[in-house]
């Protein structure tokens, strides 16, 4: 170390995020990736990237999507190690989860993951609340969306309320609005119950 590096401060190294969304074909998931990723670049000025794939059925099959939000340019499109896995059913949770970071977060929905691996996990009533709260069940994704960034902090709040009325079907705004507001109160509960 020279002289002159000596009094500077060392800089962190640039933050990169790993996301996997999974589940079923027709959950939305592949639209959540896409809103996700847009609220990164287009809303936050960081350098994100979405990509998917779901099963030869549309409706049923496997689904994922997956996002890398990074400060720095991105060399490599797909995720190899992932700092957030979120799966709406077990077939995803057992397919996916040990592509988590040690450290990674697995968010699991709470009525179709029964059986957990050993990973720091945390599981919610997304479908549920989609359902019971919502009154659509086509709004998991949305709530779901809201309740990993509550947790992750990958985006702000603020930038993901705006892709999502950007991205959403017209006339279903408000009611995407409130499924996303839903999201971020479970991440509320549960950050409150970590703490406790």
């Amino acid at each position: 170390m020279n002289q002159k590096e000596k009094g500077k401060p060392r800089s962190s190294p640039p933050q990169k995020t790993e996301i996997r969304l999974s589940g079923s074909g027709g959950q939305g998931l592949i639209l959540a990736g896409l809103i996700l990723a847009e609220a990164a670049a287009i809303y936050e000025g960081k350098n994100a990237v979405q990509t998917q794939s779901y099963g030869p059925e549309a409706r049923g099959g496997a689904s994922k999507s997956e996002i890398i939000i990074s400060d720095s340019e991105i060399l490599y499109p797909k995720t190899t190690r992932l700092d957030y896995l979120l799966a709406l059913n077990q077939e995803s949770c057992d397919k996916y989860a040990h592509d988590l970071k040690d450290d990674g977060l697995l968010l699991v929905d709470t009525d179709a993951v029964e059986h957990l691996p050993p990973v720091k996990s945390i599981s919610l009533p997304l479908v549920r609340t989609a359902r019971e709260k919502i009154g659509r069940v086509m709004t998991a994704n949305i709530i779901s969306l809201g309740a990993l960034v509550g947790i992750s902090h990958v985006v702000s709040p603020k930038a993901l309320e705006q892709a999502v009325l950007k991205r959403v079907p017209r006339g279903t705004e408000q009611l995407n609005l409130k499924a996303l507001e839903m999201g971020f109160q479970l991440a509320e509960e549960v950050k409150a119950n970590i703490e406790d």
